[in-house]
């Protein structure tokens, strides 16, 4: 199993971080690391939710929501033939005001060579969101 993981203290309330992270649809906004996501069915944003994600150097991917705690966080997943690439995206509070852990694992028979291909990219994806989560929730905590 590839797994990349990143930590990022936030200057605001999870209830704030959470409802950047979970608008799914919105995040283009605030991380160079993607294009647009679309969701591919209605309701709301729960276990069994699906979306279609692209990112730059990539093949767009669907994703659906495996796992979800209103207001701290989900997990949601993309296959493919030997591939299953999981995504993690928690927020936990703290006295300065939340901590937030990012993570993609890779796993299935392709997905460690897959994770070690993309090694770099998921790095700097990583990244890039964990710092526009941060601007974004830290800006509008101060509004």
């Amino acid at each position: 199993m590839k797994d990349y993981s990143i930590s990022v203290q936030i200057a605001a309330p999870a209830d704030r971080v959470w409802s950047v992270m979970s608008d799914i649809e919105r995040w283009h906004e605030w991380t160079p690391s993607i294009r647009s996501v679309r969701r591919t069915n209605a309701g709301p944003f729960r276990i069994g939710a699906r979306a279609r994600v692209w990112q730059p150097k990539l093949p767009p991917a669907d994703w659906i929501v495996t796992a979800l705690q209103e207001g701290r966080g989900f997990d949601w997943e993309s296959r493919a033939p030997g591939i299953r690439v999981l995504g993690r995206h928690w927020v936990e509070p703290t006295s300065a005001g939340s901590r937030v852990t990012l993570s993609i694992q890779y796993s299935g028979i392709f997905g460690n060579i897959l994770g070690r291909v993309l090694a770099s990219i998921n790095r700097r994806y990583i990244a890039l969101e964990a710092d526009g989560l941060k601007r974004r929730a830290e800006a509008h905590a101060v509004q």
